[in-house]
C-alpha cells in the first residue's frame, strides 16, 4: 500500500509517499512560492534528491510536477500513478465536519464553508482535491481534519462566552489545530517516557505556531482557536486580537471587513509588528544589528509562548516534559532558552550546553530538573498516511 499525502498551503505543495506495509518513506519533496517567478520545487527519493528553480503556476502546475517527478523513469520511486493506493490530505477546517473523512462532495462544501475562517488553507485544498477527482477518479482522496486530535479538549476549554446556540449554530468553537503534529509529539514523547499516562506540552513553533497540553496521549487544551488565525502571533498572522478594535481600524483606515482581516491574518504577526519579516531568522539577525522592532517582535512572541506554556503547566498540574519542534522550536536554541528562563520554580531547568548543541531528537534538560525538556522533529505526513491507511481498512 502506497499513500501520497498532501500538504498545501496558499503559495505552496508539499507531499510525501510512503510504503505503508513497513512505513518507509519513498519519496519528499514540494513547490514554495508557487505563482512566484521564483517559485522553487524540491524532490528527495531514496539517494537521489533534486533543486530547481522552476516558474510554477497554481497548484495544478505544482502537483503535475510533482507527479512527473514521482514516476520519472530514472529517478521515480512509482512505475505509474496506479501504484498510489489512496491520496491522504492534510486538511485543515471542516466546521461541522472533523475527524477522518474520504472526499465527497459534503466534505468540499463543509471545507468551503470555512474558507473565511482558513482562507489561507481551505481555498487550495478544494481546489487541489477537486483537481485530483478528476485526474484520478478511482484513487480515494482521505482527508485527515486537524480539528480531529483536539476533539478530547473538555468543554471548559473548548467554549467561547456566547450564547451556545448561536456558537452551535456557526460551529463557533475553540477547534485547536497542528493536531497531526501534536499527535505525534504526543505519541513520540509516550515512547520516549516509556509511559502512556504521561502530561505533556507540545511547543510546534515555526511559520504558524501552536501550543498543545496533553493528558493520557490525549489534548486537553490549545492555544488556536476558532481559526488558525489566532493564539500565539504566527509568521503574518496576528495571534489573539480583540475584535472589538477592529472597527477602530476600519474607521482609520478606511479599508472592509475582508479588507481589514486579509490585512491582519498577512501581514500581522511577527512581520506587522517588525515591518521587516516574518522569518524569525531575519528577525534574529536584525535585532543583533540593533534593530528595536525586530527585537520587539522576538520578545512578543516569546513572551506569548511562555503565557501558553505557564497556562497548561497549571492545566496538566505540572509536566512530565515539554517538547519544542517546527522550524523555530527545533533549530532556534536562543529562543528555547528564552522560553524556559528563569523555570526553575516550576520544575524546569534547561541545560545551555545540551539545548545549543542540539541536533535532530534531543533531550535538552538539566539533571536536575523535574520536567524533561526535548527537541522532537515532527512527522505530520506520517501521522496522516496512518490515518488514511486505517480508515481504507475500515471500509
Amino acid at each position: 500500500m502506497k499513500i501520497l499525502v498532501a500538504n498545501l498551503g496558499s503559495t505552496s505543495f508539499k507531499f510525501c509517499v510512503f510504503d505503508m506495509r513497513t512505513e518507509v518513506e519513498l519519496a519528499r519533496g514540494g513547490t514554495e512560492r508557487i505563482g512566484h517567478e521564483k517559485s522553487r520545487s524540491t524532490i528527495n527519493v531514496g539517494d537521489w534528491a533534486n533543486d530547481e528553480q522552476t516558474p510554477v503556476r497554481g497548484h495544478a502546475g505544482a502537483m503535475s510536477w510533482a507527479f512527473d517527478q514521482l514516476t520519472h523513469k530514472s529517478h521515480g520511486c512509482l512505475k505509474t500513478t496506479g501504484e498510489i493506493t489512496a491520496v491522504g490530505f492534510k486538511a485543515v477546517h471542516g466546521g461541522r465536519l472533523t475527524g477522518v473523512q474520504l472526499v465527497t462532495d459534503n466534505v468540499l462544501d463543509a471545507m468551503d464553508e470555512m474558507a473565511t475562517v482558513a482562507p489561507a488553507h481551505n481555498p487550495s485544498y478544494v481546489a487541489a482535491m477537486r483537481l485530483l477527482r478528476e485526474w484520478f477518479p478511482t484513487t480515494p482522496l482521505v482527508a485527515a481534519f486537524e480539528t480531529d486530535f483536539h476533539r478530547s479538549i473538555p468543554n471548559r476549554n473548548r467554549t467561547y462566552a456566547i450564547d451556545p446556540k448561536l456558537a452551535t449554530a456557526c460551529h463557533i468553537a475553540r477547534h485547536g489545530f497542528h493536531g497531526a503534529s501534536h499527535r505525534y509529539l504526543a505519541q513520540r514523547m509516550a515512547k520516549l517516557l516509556d509511559r502512556d499516562d504521561a502530561r505533556i506540552v507540545s511547543l510546534h513553533l515555526g511559520g504558524s505556531s501552536s501550543l498543545c497540553a496533553i493528558r493520557n496521549g490525549q489534548s486537553v487544551a490549545t492555544s488556536m482557536g476558532m481559526s488558525p488565525q489566532c493564539g500565539l502571533p504566527q509568521g503574518t498572522r496576528i495571534g489573539d486580537f480583540d475584535a472589538f478594535a477592529l472597527p477602530l481600524l476600519m474607521r482609520v483606515t478606511g479599508e472592509s471587513l475582508e479588507a481589514t482581516l486579509a490585512t491582519l491574518a498577512s501581514h500581522g504577526g511577527l512581520l506587522g509588528i517588525s515591518g521587516l519579516s516574518a522569518d524569525m531568522r531575519d528577525l534574529q539577525d536584525a535585532a543583533a544589528q540593533g534593530n528595536e522592532r525586530a527585537q520587539l517582535a522576538i520578545d512578543v512572541y516569546v513572551a506569548a509562548v511562555r503565557h501558553y506554556l505557564g497556562a497548561y503547566l497549571v492545566e496538566l498540574g505540572g509536566a512530565d516534559a515539554i517538547a519544542f519542534t517546527g522550524g523555530i522550536g527545533e533549530r532556534s536554541d536562543s529562543i528555547r532558552s528564552a522560553v524556559c528562563a528563569n523555570l526553575s520554580f516550576c520544575g524546569l531547568v534547561l541545560d545551555e550546553d545540551r539545548n545549543s548543541s542540539a541536533s535532530g531528537e534531543s533531550p535538552i534538560h538539566a539533571l536536575e530538573s523535574q520536567t524533561q525538556i526535548w527537541v522532537t522533529p515532527t512527522n505530520e505526513e506520517l501521522i496522516v498516511a496512518r490515518q488514511t491507511k486505517d480508515l481504507l481498512e475500515k471500509r
